[in-house]
């Protein structure tokens, strides 16, 4: 065990957002001294809960994958001692088609009612529905054993490893596939493949270039029915879903409680301008008004571009490294409208969570999102209901509902100042169709524009989600090419989700540890 009088160097965390929040807290808590800059008023980045007249909405995160206490982000809360400060409440979401909707059944109908139901809708290709889903199980049990691997302890580690080597020999022929090329592979129906690659919107990533073995981890179903059980193999337990009750802010907030336990310190309003470096070593940060904070380790999370090339500067890269940079392809904006209503929307969705789809042909209108092109909701929207869950994070016999869908950075016709109020209007109207007269109840309103979020964020594109998983692209690592200096994040190698962004954060918080006396 290392001696703590080994550990005495001084850390600077740039950004308070997840990954921020939890490489400050494992590095604290091991005993290193820790300063956090964040240049909003609030930790918590785009994971925070905004409030307002006795509403309250999430502004990023829906539902959440990996916190269970059997899963990895579970196990970062308990290590942090904040695991009895999150609430989770299961939950499930449901998909509303052109001409057809998937929504879990009132009664529960086993684990495979979704695979049955698909056979009914397309019977055409029942026996490519059963093919999949073979394929699919293969894959869900290197999920499985992967979670395993990654919290077991040796000698069980080893052997949990060997499990999952065997597992991913079953799938490994198609890792070089595209998301298109395995729907293509399984299936004819255009409509039957929008169904698993919909939510490749959300990342606004074209299937032609996302990884097709990611198809069936973005697609399971126990996300689309709470009943079904997790452990459906030997090879262990599924990736869980949960809604964080009250509001991700909680989450936050238990975070920044783990912080202040261990004497990390926090400052708000205070936005870092340079990452100082001398030869090829981090030295420490410059902030707005010209004050110095000299560190040994500087762990920068938030967008890689604005990080590399304009706090550290392109003359302390490598090429290579460079290279990853510039070509690093990120997701787009959202366009986010929050409101407060005095009516009750359950009986027009029987979940909290729903995605509806305008158009099956994602390849098209992801392209278009990615060209500056706004569908204005057409092509798709989702509605969200947090105070079906969680009833306090709205007035007694009142709702938060959150209307958002994917939107360019920049406008092809106009700006999103000009066109705020506007397409927000428009995005409500297609809400309507689900709840009718959704206008007449609001109470309150927050809008959220791309400008609004890349104001948020200090990022010149902002990238909801962080990087898109593009086959044969690699990320920024947690170590750069400049000695000290960390890169975490959705823009990491961790890519983008809670819990990708927390373990992110863990893994390099160990790294660090295991560099003796800072000597990397």
């Amino acid at each position: 065990m290392r001696k703590r009088n080994q550990v005495h160097n001084k850390v600077v965390v740039i950004g308070a957002g997840l990954s921020g929040l939890t490489a400050a807290a494992y590095l604290a808590k091991a005993g290193y001294p820790v300063t956090l800059y964040e240049q909003a008023d609030e930790i918590g980045g785009v994971t925070a809960t905004l409030r307002e007249s006795g509403y309250a909405w999430d502004l990023g995160p829906l539902l959440v994958e990996g916190l269970a206490p059997d899963e990895r982000g579970g196990h970062i809360l308990k290590d942090l001692g904040i695991a009895d400060q999150v609430g989770l409440k299961m939950g499930n979401r449901g998909y509303v088609f052109p001409d057809f909707s998937l929504w879990r059944p009132e009664s529960y109908e086993g684990p495979n009612w979704r695979r049955e139901r698909l056979k009914a809708l397309f019977p055409a290709e029942r026996a490519s529905i059963d093919a999949y889903y073979t394929f699919y199980n293969r894959m869900l049990n290197v999920v499985a054993l992967n979670v395993r691997a990654d919290v077991a302890r040796e000698p069980r580690k080893s052997l949990v490893k060997m499990q999952l080597w065997r597992a991913y020999n079953r799938v490994r022929q198609r890792e070089a596939w595209s998301a298109q090329k395995l729907m293509d592979h399984y299936f004819v129906d255009k409509r039957l493949k929008a169904i698993f690659t919909s939510i490749l919107a959300d990342f606004v990533a074209r299937p032609s270039t996302f990884p097709g073995l990611a198809v069936p981890v973005l697609n399971v179903e126990n996300s689309f029915d709470q009943r079904i059980p997790r452990r459906l193999s030997n090879a262990g337990r599924r990736p869980s879903y949960q809604f964080v009750a009250d509001g991700c802010g909680s989450l936050v907030k238990a975070l920044g409680t783990a912080l202040r336990r261990n004497g990390v310190r926090i400052y708000t309003n205070a936005t870092v301008e340079k990452i100082l470096v001398e030869g090829d070593r981090v030295r420490g940060v410059e902030l707005a008004g010209g004050h110095v904070e000299l560190a040994d380790i500087v762990i920068a999370s938030g967008g890689a571009r604005e990080t590399f090339l304009k706090l550290v500067g392109r003359e302390y890269l490598t090429a290579d490294f460079a290279y990853l940079v510039d070509e690093l392809e990120l997701m787009e904006s959202v366009l986010m409208v929050h409101l407060g209503v005095d009516m009750d929307p359950r009986p027009f969705q029987p979940d909290p969570l729903g995605y509806y789809y305008g158009t099956y042909d994602i390849e098209t209108s992801v392209a278009a999102c990615r060209r500056g092109e706004y569908h204005e909701g057409a092509d798709g929207f989702v509605l969200y209901f947090p105070s079906m869950h969680s009833p306090a994070m709205a007035p007694r016999n009142q709702h938060s509902i959150t209307i958002y869908t994917i939107a360019p950075n920049e406008l092809s016709e106009g700006t999103w100042q000009s066109r705020k109020h506007e397409l927000a209007g428009k995005l409500v109207a297609y809400a309507e169709n689900v709840i009718p007269d959704l206008r007449d109840h609001v109470r309150a309103q927050i809008i959220l524009t791309p400008e609004d979020f890349r104001g948020r964020t200090h990022q010149d594109h902002h990238a909801f989600g962080g990087r898109v998983p593009v086959l044969g692209q690699d990320a920024p690592g947690y170590e750069t090419p400049v000695k000290g200096l960390w890169f975490i994040g959705s823009q990491s190698k961790s890519g983008g989700g809670i819990q990708n962004v927390m373990v992110g954060a863990r893994d390099a918080a160990r790294l660090i540890r295991a560099h003796p006396k800072g000597h990397f």
